[in-house]
């Protein structure tokens, strides 16, 4: 899967942890772009898991679809999602304004924002 990206980069950063091999995944890709779409203030990225797992480490993903949503350094949300389109716009929605405090003691997500940041 190709990565996606948004051409501008906003504050908050919307990103899909998912891997090739998954079938809810192949589908997941065309919702991730329907609601970058209507999100066009955020800045989203599709991540492999698998290709890109040098960039994730020690993180490991289990569940798919898995999202990460942040601001410019810190996690607001970490974790799977239900595969639709209006669960996902939702949850970037609120999650971009409510961030969830529990997050902010991650170091290895806040060291994964900042190289998300760094290589995006």
């Amino acid at each position: 899967m190709a990565a996606l990206h948004h051409v501008s980069d906003p504050e908050i950063l919307v990103v899909c942890l998912c891997a090739q091999w998954c079938g809810v995944c192949r589908d997941y890709i065309h919702v991730f772009a329907q609601v970058r779409e209507r999100c066009a203030d955020m800045r989203f990225v599709w991540i492999d898991v698998e290709e890109q797992a040098d960039l994730l480490d020690p993180i490991e993903v289990e569940n798919f679809p898995t999202l990460l949503i942040a601001d410019a350094e810190e996690p607001r949300f970490f974790g799977p999602l239900t595969p639709h389109a209006g669960t996902l716009e939702r949850s970037v929605r609120e999650r971009s304004r409510h961030p969830d405090p529990a997050l902010a003691e991650r170091g290895d997500l806040r060291a994964l924002v900042a190289r998300l940041r760094a290589a995006n």
